[in-house]
């Protein structure tokens, strides 16, 4: 097995080199051609893989030795898929992005050697962007605009945003496309999907990753169409037109098209920058509070999620007209909608953790597909122990020592992992990340856990379930029951207890 992993990878090698040679004296870019990032992709599978197959052969399962060289292989593995995705780029740097952000489901080497590709994506050069501009709007820059600044103010996998003014005065972001990247994304998605399937998942049965390339396959051509990111900002925007320290960038749809999204620009810091936060006077706890909220009310109470909150894309500022705290949300190309059941059951499996009422965790819990591998699902979930989970995580602080208990785990149950990852709704997959982002951000902040964001949490879950129980209910004396009971809650919420929405009889069913 090993022997034919070292000639498949020295052929990819062969193939690579000689198709160098033959290309490099064409001056053609090699990294265009899907030989090319098979090869490499091939070649990094096979050295990954043969790697795993023959580091342990000396060393007894279990024992010190073994955990210690393991966790050597995966940060040498890991450094290898980093150094594939910096090469190949596009689609492998975003879903290296993907897996960089799942902190508390793949091993520590593999996230914190991957969250560097959020900080090393590719530039396109001014040329590339002026004709991308100019094949899409049919015009040359100075024709659309007083000044474009040659330098991005950010690039990311897919695209890179530029700061300019149109001829009117406004000051707007304009986000264009990789030239090369809706070319390559089908075809390397297609690579990942033999890797996986041929080398990964025949050679590795316990560590079934089907569901990266599927997730893949399915949100990148949403995330190519910076139309439908457009859509998405405007959607959100009205939904949640209601909370005014949530600052949306306006879309101009004259000068956007499916590679270009040109947006009102607007200016802040990251939200994991304490210093920048201290320096403006904001308040830590109210963004972490109110990007609680945000969040809460999409996944809870309308079941539109925006799934890609990293920092760099969740901006905070003293609003200059208001004087009062905003938070911008940018970059709305990966959005997850939820069906209603499986919003209802979600809402219900989380008031039960909350609450540590474990056997609605445990029914909740099958009911969105983790079957016997509940009590792993609600770790996985919560990133908390199972002895946070069985109190009830509202009532138990995280430590240090419990994130470090999780984080171990992801390694030691790997395969387990994998196998649930498989087993939920893909609706859940995205979730996931989302709230390991999220997590994230809180941990900067040392908000995690607060005990705001699970009444903001319960509140919107309640509101989520009265409304599903009202549009089942003919009876009028119902509906007012559950009206009563939810305007209860609400009060409980006011006046900062959770007590109030759980002890009402009233939510018996809900």
């Amino acid at each position: 097995m090993a022997g034919r992993l070292l000639k498949l990878s020295s052929l990819a090698t062969a193939l690579f080199a000689s198709s160098g040679f033959y290309l490099n004296s064409r001056q053609l870019d090699l990294n265009d051609l899907s030989v090319i990032r098979f090869g490499r992709a091939a070649a990094t599978t096979a050295v990954i893989s043969y790697d795993y197959l023959t580091a342990f052969k000396h060393v007894e399962y279990g024992t010190e030795e073994y955990w210690a060289l393991k966790s050597k292989v995966h940060r040498r593995s890991a450094e290898r898929l980093l150094d594939l995705c910096c090469a190949n780029r596009g689609t492998f740097i975003k879903v290296g992005q993907h897996l960089g952000a799942l902190d508390y489901l793949l091993p520590e080497e593999y996230t914190s050697t991957l969250k560097v590709l959020h900080s090393r994506a590719p530039q396109s050069s001014m040329e590339e962007i002026q004709k991308v501009i100019r094949e899409d709007l049919g015009k040359e820059l100075s024709e659309l605009f007083v000044s474009f600044e040659e330098k991005p103010q950010g690039a990311a996998s897919l695209a890179q945003v530029h700061k300019a003014v149109l001829h009117d005065g406004r000051t707007v972001a304009v986000k264009v496309q990789h030239p090369k990247v809706q070319t390559q994304s089908s075809k390397d998605i297609v690579v990942m999907e033999v890797c996986i399937n041929l080398v990964v998942h025949w050679l590795f049965t316990d560590f079934a990753f089907l569901w990266l390339v599927e997730e893949a396959k399915k949100n990148m051509p949403l995330e190519l169409d910076f139309l439908n990111e457009g859509r998405n900002a405007e959607k959100v925007a009205n939904m949640l037109s209601h909370h005014t320290f949530l600052k949306i960038p306006m879309i101009h749809w004259d000068l956007s098209t499916k590679r270009i999204l040109t947006m009102e620009f607007a200016e802040g810091g990251q939200v994991n920058d304490t210093d920048y936060m201290k320096k403006h006077g904001i308040n830590v706890n109210k963004i972490s509070e109110n990007l609680g909220k945000l969040y809460s009310e999409m996944i809870f109470v309308h079941g539109f999620v925006h799934c890609d909150p990293h920092p760099g894309n969740v901006l905070v500022r003293m609003c200059p007209q208001s004087k009062k705290t905003e938070i911008i949300l940018l970059d709305h190309g990966l959005y997850q909608s939820l069906e209603e059941d499986f919003r209802v059951n979600y809402c219900r499996l989380w008031q039960a953790l909350i609450k540590g009422n474990m056997s609605k965790v445990e029914q909740y819990s099958r009911r969105l597909g983790a079957g016997d591998l509940y009590p792993l699902f609600a770790c996985v979930l919560t990133a908390r122990s199972w002895t946070a989970v069985s109190s009830g995580i509202s009532s138990v602080p995280v430590t240090n020592s419990e994130d470090v208990e999780i984080r171990t785990n992801a390694a030691l149950y790997l395969p387990q992992i994998s196998e649930l990852l498989n087993r939920v709704p893909r609706q859940m997959l995205l979730l996931l990340k989302t709230n390991d982002l999220l997590r994230g951000i809180e941990t900067t902040l040392q908000t995690r856990a607060s005990s705001s964001s699970f009444i903001n949490m319960s509140r919107c879950c309640i509101q989520a379930m009265a409304r599903h129980k009202r549009s089942k209910v003919q009876s009028r004396r119902r509906r007012l029951q559950i009206n009563l009971a939810e305007s209860l809650y609400s009060l409980g919420h006011d006046i900062g207890t959770l007590t109030a929405g759980f002890n009402c009889g009233l939510w018996k069913g809900l």
